[in-house]
């Protein structure tokens, strides 16, 4: 039935001609039937109405004003000559109906005025003689009830048309304003990361030219010591590298960096200062170390740092009360691992998705850009029976 209806929708100028033909048939049933003894004018009238009432059903929906205007022109006729109602003039009630839903509005509103006169005007022409002038009214008023239904019918059509048009529209723009808001998120987000990566970057490099200085000046004295600068020098070099790749591999290029005091950024030795921060704002936070600790890239440490502050944050603001959290780092042989979990009620996935609670381009978005720029994986959403779960593979080498 599927595929019928789909045909029937494919093709709706074949289907109202389908109709036209039957009505024909229909018509010219009752014409022949009724041709002995009225001669052959009305007869032929008759017959041009017919035609003329199957051309407006069939070009209904293809030429809706001109039709329109073809069944009044037709009606007018069917007085003058004095051809009574035939099955052919159901055609006004379909073209009424086509003009209230899909015609202009002087088309519609033309239709309900040339639909509501049709029937006193017949009256008027045919009077039925066995009943009084007051039955003649109400036989006209009830002759009206149809025309009336056919235009409220194509009204409603055209109105329940216009609602889902408008819904389709705004599905449309809120769809995308989420992207554009969503651009504009993970932008704010990679600037912020670029400041920071600069910072270390220009941490890293402040380094090296300290170690560097200071090479030089004991470089007679004492070679030992000179030679474990260079290799400071060396290590520290190689960092900068890696977070100068991943840098110019995620962010824009000719992006433009804040000045100010290059400073070193977070990483996870202060990891105990921020846990004890939140405990003190009084969320109960359990933290375990598993693993042998041991330095790690300034990129990877940065990043840990963030996962776990943006965690406890959220726990803090939507958790609710009596919420518990707790932070695993696990060092790996090639990486560094985190588990960030809480009992509370949690906030919605989409407000993580959507940046965070305080529009300051947090959240998953900013978790997974930092979690990429450093080649890790990043899994979060609600834990069984309730609460918050993130965790975090931060490998110690930059992906190929």
């Amino acid at each position: 039935m599927q595929r019928v209806y789909d045909f029937f929708r494919r093709h709706p100028t074949g289907v109202d001609g389908f109709w036209a033909l039957a009505l024909i048939g229909i018509s010219g049933i009752g014409l022949v039937s009724n041709a002995e003894g009225t001669g052959d004018d009305p007869a032929v009238m008759a017959a041009v109405i017919i035609l003329g009432m199957s051309v407006v059903v069939a070009l209904r929906r293809k030429y809706t004003e001109k039709m329109l205007v073809l069944a009044v022109v037709l009606g007018v006729a069917q007085l003058i000559f004095g051809i009574q109602t035939m099955p052919a003039d159901f055609a006004m009630l379909v073209i009424i109906y086509t003009a209230s839903a899909d015609g202009a509005k002087w088309a519609s509103r033309f239709a309900l005025i040339g639909g509501l006169c049709a029937a006193p005007l017949s009256s008027m022409r045919w009077p039925v003689e066995s009943i009084s002038v007051f039955g003649n009214v109400l036989y006209s008023v009830f002759q009206m009830v149809p025309f009336a239904l056919a235009w409220v019918l194509g009204d409603s059509i055209r109105t329940r048309r216009a609602y889902f048009a408008q819904l389709e529209e705004r599905a449309d723009r809120l769809e995308k304003e989420r992207a554009a808001q969503s651009k504009v998120a993970v932008a704010a987000e990679r600037a912020r990361i670029a400041r920071e990566l600069h910072d270390v970057v220009a941490h890293n490099v402040s380094v090296m030219v300290v170690q560097a200085d200071g090479a030089a000046y004991v470089l007679d004295a004492a070679p030992e010591q000179a030679k474990q600068a260079l290799e400071t020098i060396s290590g520290t070099g190689r960092q900068a590298l890696a977070e100068m790749r991943r840098l110019l591999g995620v962010l824009r290029t000719g992006e433009h960096q804040e000045s100010g005091e290059y400073v070193p950024q977070p990483d996870v030795q202060q990891l105990d200062e921020l846990i004890e921060q939140v405990r003190t704002a009084g969320l109960p936070v359990d933290f375990k170390v598993e693993g042998t600790p041991r330095p790690l890239p300034s990129g990877v440490e940065l990043t840990a740092y963030r996962i776990v502050q943006e965690a406890l944050t959220n726990t803090r603001k939507h958790g609710g009360e009596n919420t518990g959290a707790s932070v695993r780092l696990v060092y790996f042989d090639d990486g560094l691992g985190l588990l960030v979990e809480d009992d509370g009620k949690g906030a919605p996935h989409e407000l993580y998705e959507d940046g965070g609670a305080d529009g300051s381009g947090h959240g998953l978005i900013g978790m997974r850009e930092r979690v990429g720029m450093v080649g890790g994986t990043l899994d979060a959403g609600p834990r069984p029976g309730g609460g918050f779960r993130i965790s975090a593979l931060l490998p110690l080498k930059p992906a190929n």
